[in-house]
């Protein structure tokens, strides 16, 4: 029991000993001294050591609200209007100014009073009556009720029959009273409490400051005792290193960036490289070089946001320009084309980027033989003119990936593909076909929940097209190449049912979700 004593905290044994006396969280916090939250704190503590047990009933209770308490302090709207009157006789612009009542409250008190039969017309002005001369110095129900509110809150099931009278007048009045949801908390010895209680006296040691008797043990060592020797004669307060303590949320980075940055060490010891680029670019590195027609729905305002100013920006290489334009006049290796006459000045029309691929187009139209082969990565952010939706984004983040190899093939994107999400936890991968504007042959990536057991669409691949890659590095050459979402593979990872919840900045959910796998 020594030990257990010797243990307490100081608010703990400032509450103890009144819980033989008082039990409830208000008479507690009174007896003790402290403030409310002290007290709590203190019984949670006492509780966790089996010292004492906690009770608690939410019940209703009533307390002024705004306007009850400034009626509080000046008197009800309908007490000014009859001491405004005495003997007098006023119309009612005299009556709210001399009152100081605001023209609601005028008429809230005209309409009470004639209720009452206190008040009479005479000639468009106001004079009290028999009844209204008795009511200026009584004290009515609505104000005995106010007085009690201000000295305690009253359970709405515990009211007497006048204090319900009150209740029901007030409560159809604004802003007067309002009713609380308000827990009571009790609390009881235990057995092990009770006995503890009972040593407390015995833990009493030598008070080293002043040399008299200290009720608790000291607590924290200071320099000073330390060398002055006085801890000698000092008894300390000992620590519990099982009690609950605050859970402290220390700073992280968002959770989305958490994936990304991990996605991107995935590729990095894959042997990738990582493209960057700017999220403004022109709809010739968007659009044009990846072999997307000019009058492709896709370059439409309902799926592209285009930048206004500046509207246009400059084109590359003439050379390359001139080679872009060929694929799709005229075709290259055996293409046809789009068969229409390429306009330049649409391809100079600056967007904000749909996708990464564009990053890929720059990569591969900058590369040399020399660079070959090469395989590179972006994590980058995109937007699409989109509904935003449970399941949809106008700005999100793509994964891309690109390996420029003579001897690449089908098989090896697959292979990458696998073992990318693989390191993301989904060992289950399957590879279906697809159709996408520039790869061929193209693919659909799916994995296999691994709770829900079943399969999840999660990107899409494939081998670019040679009117893509022959204009830009100059030969057919395999790339592979892939895009995959990251928000709905953390929609996944994160049990979330909603996209949006990944960038709503909750700071429960910021502090609370898991950390991206390690």
């Amino acid at each position: 029991m020594d030990k257990i004593a010797a243990a307490l905290h100081p608010l703990e044994r400032k509450v103890l000993p009144h819980i033989s006396r008082v039990k409830s969280l208000k008479d507690l916090t009174r007896a003790s001294g402290l403030q409310e939250v002290e007290v709590m704190r203190a019984l949670q503590w006492l509780q966790n050591k089996s010292l004492i047990k906690l009770t608690s009933e939410t019940k209703e209770h009533i307390e002024l609200d705004e306007n009850g308490k400034s009626y509080l302090k000046k008197g009800l709207p309908e007490k000014r209007f009859l001491a405004a009157l005495e003997d007098k006789v006023l119309s009612l612009e005299e009556i709210r100014k001399s009152a100081n009542l605001e023209a609601e409250e005028l008429n809230v008190a005209l309409g009470l009073l004639r209720g009452k039969a206190a008040i009479e017309f005479r000639d468009k002005k106001v004079a009290l009556t028999n009844q209204g001369r008795s009511l200026v110095k009584k004290e009515t129900l609505e104000e005995q009720f106010l007085n009690k509110l201000s000295n305690q809150h009253i359970g709405i099931n515990e009211l007497k029959d006048e204090e319900r009278f009150a209740y029901d007048a007030l409560k159809k009045r604004k802003r007067i009273i309002q009713a609380v949801q308000v827990k009571d908390v009790t609390a009881e010895l235990t057995e092990l409490g009770a006995k503890v209680f009972g040593v407390l006296p015995k833990t009493r040691t030598k008070n080293i400051e002043s040399g008299g008797w200290i009720a608790e043990p000291l607590g924290p060592l200071t320099p000073e005792i330390i060398k002055s020797g006085k801890w000698k004669a000092a008894a300390f307060r000992r620590y519990d290193l099982k009690i609950n303590v605050p859970q402290i949320s220390g700073g992280r980075r968002h959770f989305a960036r958490e994936a990304a940055d991990y996605v991107k060490r995935i590729w990095i010891e894959m042997g990738f490289r990582e493209m960057k680029g700017n999220i403004i670019q022109t709809s010739f590195w968007n659009f044009d070089a990846l072999f997307t027609a000019q009058d492709h729905p896709v370059r439409e305002l309902q799926d592209t946001f285009y930048i206004k100013d500046p509207a246009m920006g400059k084109l590359p290489d003439a050379k390359l320009v001139a080679k872009v334009r060929e694929a799709h006049e005229t075709g290259t290796k055996g293409s046809t084309g789009w068969q229409y006459k390429w306009n330049p000045e649409n391809a100079k029309l600056n967007v904000m980027r749909t996708h990464t691929t564009c990053l890929s187009a720059k990569t591969i139209a900058a590369l040399k033989q020399s660079d070959l082969p090469a395989k590179f990565f972006s994590v980058g952010k995109n937007f699409r003119n989109e509904a935003l939706d449970w399941h949809h984004l106008f700005e999100f983040m793509q994964v891309e990936g690109i390996v420029i190899d003579e001897n690449a093939n089908l098989r090896h994107l697959v292979a990458y593909l696998r073992e990318f999400f693989k390191k993301m936890g989904y060992l289950d991968v399957r590879i279906r076909p697809a159709y996408f504007p520039y790869t061929e042959p193209s693919c659909e990536v799916d994995v296999l929940h691994p709770i829900k057991k079943q399969w999840i669409e999660l990107g899409g691949a494939g081998i670019f097209r040679p009117e893509m890659v022959i204009p830009l590095i100059g030969k057919d050459i395999p790339v592979l190449a892939w895009g995959l979402g990251l928000e709905r593979t953390m929609m996944e990872y994160y049990q979330l049912t909603d996209i949006r919840d990944i960038y709503r900045n909750d700071l429960k959910q910021l502090r609370e979700i898991k950390s991206f796998i390690k």
